[in-house]
């Protein structure tokens, strides 16, 4: 059983009604990646900077009042949205605590071919490791071990290598100090021929 909206969604194209103006300046303040000044959220939201600083304000103070884990403040000219101060040990320690947790076998086997084949595609590493690595790569990108490195000239796929983070968190200064893999390959006598 779905549920109707309260009302009809805004239409972007039009000015907002004082209902929706609230919801609309949440919506463009979650999106923000840094503080937004009133004058700015007006001409976004088509309302004059009076009322755009009045419902601000209001927000502010209901934030506040309900005591979530979020504020919204003032700084630098803008506006934009923040932790709670007294929550900030709960977000600290998610954040570090997400950060130190230990790699799977699947995102270490993916960083070391990133490592040794640098730049590479996904395609490339999904290859070497024979299943799709979309997942694990995304993992790897939001600990900040890996990075875009540009596209391909011919297929047009984005390419990966690592950061200066992952050499900080293994230890090393530059790829260079990799370990070779030769002595860890197999022998070729050891491999067999297809067939026998």
């Amino acid at each position: 059983m779905t549920t109707e909206p309260d009302g009809p969604a805004p239409d972007p194209g039009v000015d907002l009604d004082a209902a929706s103006l609230r919801p609309a300046l949440e919506a463009v303040l979650m999106v923000a990646d840094q503080p937004l000044p009133a004058v700015v959220l007006a001409a976004a939201l088509r309302r004059s900077v009076d009322e755009v600083e009045a419902a601000l304000r209001d927000l502010e103070a209901g934030y506040a009042a309900q005591r979530r884990g979020f504020e919204l403040r003032t700084v630098a000219g803008g506006w934009r949205y923040y932790t709670r101060e007294e929550f900030a040990p709960v977000v600290e320690r998610f954040v570090l605590e997400g950060q130190s947790a230990r790699l799977t076998q699947a995102a270490l086997e993916t960083l070391a071919i990133v490592a040794y084949q640098q730049p590479v595609s996904r395609a490339r590493v999904s290859a070497v490791r024979g299943v799709n690595v979309d997942g694990v790569m995304r993992t790897l990108l939001a600990r900040g071990l890996v990075e875009e490195a540009g596209q391909d000239e011919t297929s047009g796929a984005h390419l990966y290598r690592t950061t200066s983070y992952f050499l900080e968190r293994i230890g090393i200064t530059s790829l260079d100090e990799l370990p070779e893999l030769a002595p860890y390959l197999p022998a070729m006598d050891d491999l067999e021929e297809p067939g026998r």
